[in-house]
Parts: structure tokens; C-alpha cells; sequence
């Protein structure tokens, strides 16, 4: 099954409660949550205090983006507020597996990113270590962008590579993803999309619904 992961960075905040309970209702299975930390990109969102507020407010799997340098630092953290699943960069961390046991030590899922200029092979060694693979689909720091087309070619050698390993791994995209091309990237290999823009502007839950269609699901 595809999972649908709305990214509150482009959500309203002023009615984020409301939004997350119209995403959830539509059946959105994840919640997708930007850490960003103004150095590893250059924006800066939310941490802790945003995620522990909302982790009442719904039973979705929240699902974490560490936009972050040495995200080991922030590990145990993430985990005691209740993020279920925590994706760092490769590119942002000395000892990604370390970073992965760490997440792992407190019973979470672990997911390993890159960014689109990052290639594919820095993963080889962990694709049977993680639960996600998260493929950039547009650089990493501001939300509304267009999906950078090349990407499409990594998630598929993603999934390939996977698959030579009898691997199901998710694999997981993030950027410019729309109800127009989610099949493109879903039929690339990803089934874990993240979307922003395409569900928060407007109305978040016919949104979602359709988003949710479009897939199959």
C-alpha cells in the first residue's frame, strides 16, 4: 500500500490542530515534520516543542526529517517526544550507522536521506539497516518547489538496488510532489510520499482524499 505523509511545513499554523485532524480524517497515514536547523539548509523550522504540542492531538505516524548536522546529537530527544519515525541525512552525519543504532536503541524506525546531487551509492552500505530511504526529490530547505525531474532516475535505481538484495524497504520522496505526478514517482519505485503545498493550500482534507484516490488507496 502507498502511504501518503503530509508535510505541515506548509501547513496554517495558526490552525494546525484543525489541519493535522482534516489530513488524519482523510486517511493520510503519516505526518510528515521539517527539522530544520538553519545550517544544513538554510531555512530554519520548528523542533521539539511544535512536535511534543501536536503529538496529542493524533495517532498518525509522525514522521520526522532531521534537516540537521549531526543529527546524533538530537536522537534521544526526537524519540522521548514521540516521533515514530526518525530520517537523517547521509550528508549531515560522520557515522551514519552510529546514527542509525541510536535511533534503533530507542525503538524507532530509522530513515537515511539524500539529497539530489548526493549519489545512490553512499547507501549501499545501509539499505538492509533502515526501514526508509527518504530520495530528495527537490534540495532540501524550502517547501513549493518543483520536482527536479533527474530524481525520478534515482529513486528508481533505489528500488533497484533494493530489489537485488530481496529488500522491501520503503523508499520515501519529498519535494514538488502533486497529484499529477505522484504516479510517476510512485511507479519509479517510492511508496512513502510526502506532500506539502499540494495538500495544505486549500482544503487539506479534499486534498488529501484526492492525493489518497490518485494512489489506490
Amino acid at each position: 500500500m502507498n502511504i501518503l505523509s503530509p508535510s505541515i511545513l506548509a501547513a496554517d499554523f495558526k490552525n494546525l490542530g484543525q489541519q493535522i485532524a482534516d489530513v488524519d480524517s482523510a486517511g493520510a497515514q503519516y505526518l510528515h515534520i521539517d527539522v530544520m536547523d538553519g545550517m544544513f539548509v538554510p531555512s530554519i523550522s520548528f523542533g521539539m516543542p511544535v512536535i511534543e504540542s501536536i503529538r496529542s492531538a493524533t495517532d498518525m505516524v509522525f514522521d520526522v526529517h532531521l534537516m540537521i548536522m549531526d543529527p546524533i546529537r538530537y536522537v534521544e530527544e526526537f524519540a522521548r517526544i514521540g516521533s515514530d519515525i526518525i530520517t537523517f541525512h547521509q550528508e549531515a552525519a560522520d557515522d551514519p550507522q552510529a546514527v542509525i543504532d541510536k535511533i534503533h536503541s530507542f525503538g524507532k524506525k530509522a530513515g537515511i536521506a539524500i539529497k539530489p546531487g548526493t549519489p545512490v551509492s553512499v547507501l549501499i552500505p545501509y539499505l538492509d539497516k533502515v526501514e526508509m530511504i527518504l530520495v530528495m526529490t527537490v534540495e532540501p530547505g524550502f517547501g513549493g518547489q518543483k520536482l527536479i525531474p533527474e530524481t525520478i532516475d534515482k529513486v528508481r535505481e533505489v528500488r533497484s538496488m533494493l530489489g537485488d538484495r530481496n529488500l522491501t524497504t520503503d523508499i520515501q520522496v519529498d519535494g514538488g510532489i502533486n497529484d499529477a505526478n505522484v504516479m510517476t514517482v510512485v511507479g519509479a519505485g517510492a511508496n512513502v510520499i510526502v506532500a506539502g503545498s499540494a495538500v495544505f493550500k486549500g482544503d487539506a482534507m479534499g486534498n488529501a482524499s484526492k492525493f489518497l484516490k490518485t494512489m489506490g488507496n
